[in-house]
């Protein structure tokens, strides 16, 4: 079965740097896209990142963009988020989530399969 476990999450001040893992199973990994997503208390939740496995083509939200980097590895069936230069605003659960039809895409509606999340929380 699907499984998608994400980790690396935790507390970190404003300007400092996380690595986020998101480690997938139960499918064939190069053939899905995976996104990123965030969700803060009170807020909708908003798509961040996201990556084709097959093809590596990368997208960001714009809110983003210049501070956090996608990236997988096919062979530990894992995709990445790097997430530098963090500001309070970025504290939220971050979720991955899978799409076998491999179209990247920041809604939330175009995945089928999702992790538990990982808290990050930046302090002012």
């Amino acid at each position: 079965e699907v499984q998608l476990v994400e980790s690396g999450g935790g507390l970190v001040q404003a300007g400092g740097s996380l690595r986020l893992s998101c480690a997938a199973s139960g499918f064939t990994f190069d053939d899905y896209a995976i996104g990123w997503f965030r969700q803060a208390p009170g807020k909708e939740r908003e798509g961040v990142s996201c990556i084709s496995s097959s093809n590596n083509k990368t997208y960001y939200a714009d809110s983003v963009k210049g501070r956090f980097t996608i990236s997988s590895d096919n062979a530990k069936n894992t995709v990445y988020l790097q997430m530098n230069s963090l500001k309070p605003e970025d504290t939220a659960v971050y979720y991955c989530a899978a799409d076998p039809y491999d179209h990247p895409s920041l809604n939330q509606y175009e995945y089928d399969y999702w992790g538990q999340g990982t808290q990050v929380t930046v302090s002012s």
